[in-house]
């Protein structure tokens, strides 16, 4: 609908030309201001932005896409299955952190869940048809396409975790954002080696995963002739924590310590360690990784575990590839790597 085709009785649409009125500047003035120009001195930009409030003024965001070549839209595709995504807490404060920096520069933020063959090409085709400005990609796994993907149709791209296929660390086209999970998996051994614990075990998450090796890495760093029966490969779920536990008690029943690459893994790991009849702390101190407040907090015992700023990890995501997208990115990092630090509670 036009504004000459108001519906009857409806008031007038606010235009561009009766805000640059009311603001007593010229058109351009008051474009440059809505658009997020430069070049206008801070008391014309004021009395726009009062008269876009007065007037309640609302941009045409199809003209001003064909003014800036921008969408104000940026992709984030999870590579993980719906299910997962929406009962993982991880997922909920990483994209909480994304919306916030998103919505406090105007932008939208589009959800693309990847799970299969066909999701990957839907994504691939709406990456490719010009809707969005960028994307945010995270839990990758190994050989994903995404990034190609990205790359191949010129498309600015932040990365969740740090790339793990050959040749990305000399890449410096390659932007990500991660936190230090080899020294966050060091810390929680080491807490558990000042407790006197001797035989200690790791529930790792998924080994296609980077976020997963550098934990295990720094599991090795301070066990490097560690027993490998105290290795157990998990999913990052409480099924799969409880799983490997389980297969740990089986092969190690001597076991008195457990390091759980994340949070909802220890939370597995410490029920069947109930089943089992084992005593937490007593008989098997258990520290895990993430520290979300909603498990964490509420396990029995309380879970003593690795913090890792998840919300403002996907802060930062948003932030770089805000810069990207703005032509900043030679000012600026290229990767971010957020600290870890021990969170003790009753478990261990």
């Amino acid at each position: 609908m036009t504004e000459q085709q108001q519906p009857l009785g409806a008031l007038p649409r606010p235009t561009l030309e009766s805000v640059a009125e009311r603001a007593g500047v010229s058109r351009a003035t008051a474009s440059r201001v809505i658009n997020g120009g430069a070049g206008v001195r801070e008391p014309l930009r004021a009395k726009v932005q009062q008269a876009v409030e007065e007037l309640g003024y609302v941009p045409n965001l199809a003209a001003r896409t064909l003014v800036t070549r921008r969408n104000q839209a940026v992709a984030v595709v999870v590579a993980e299955p719906e299910s997962r995504i929406f009962s993982d807490p991880f997922f909920a404060q990483h994209l909480r952190g994304i919306s916030r920096e998103l919505s406090a520069a105007d932008n939208q933020m589009v959800l693309l869940l990847v799970e299969d063959q066909q999701d990957y090409e839907r994504a691939g085709r709406y990456l490719a048809g010009g809707h969005v400005d960028g994307a945010l990609l995270f839990s990758l796994h190994r050989s994903d396409p995404l990034p190609d993907m990205a790359r191949r149709v010129g498309l600015p791209t932040v990365i969740g975790g740090r790339p793990g296929w050959p040749g990305a660390e000399h890449d410096r086209e390659l932007h990500y954002v991660d936190s230090d999970n080899r020294g966050g998996a060091r810390l929680a051994v080491q807490h558990l080696r000042s407790l006197g614990r001797s035989r200690i075990a790791t529930i790792t998450g998924p080994l296609d995963q980077t976020s997963s090796l550098d934990r295990l890495d720094g599991y090795r760093d301070l066990l490097p002739d560690g027993d490998p029966a105290l290795i157990a490969e998990g999913d990052f779920t409480p099924d799969g924590g409880g799983r490997a536990m389980a297969r740990l008690l089986a092969g190690c029943p001597d076991l008195d310590g457990v390091f759980a690459a994340s949070d909802l893994m220890a939370s597995g790991a410490l029920r069947v360690l109930r089943e089992h009849g084992r005593r937490v702390p007593q008989d098997v101190a258990v520290v895990g990784f993430d520290d979300l407040e909603s498990v964490a907090a509420w396990t029995d015992p309380p879970l003593t575990t690795i913090r890792q700023d998840i919300e403002e990890m996907g802060r930062l995501m948003a932030r770089l590839l805000l810069r990207r997208i703005g032509g900043q990115a030679a000012t600026g990092p290229t990767s971010i790597i957020t600290p870890t630090r021990l969170v003790v509670r009753s478990s261990a």
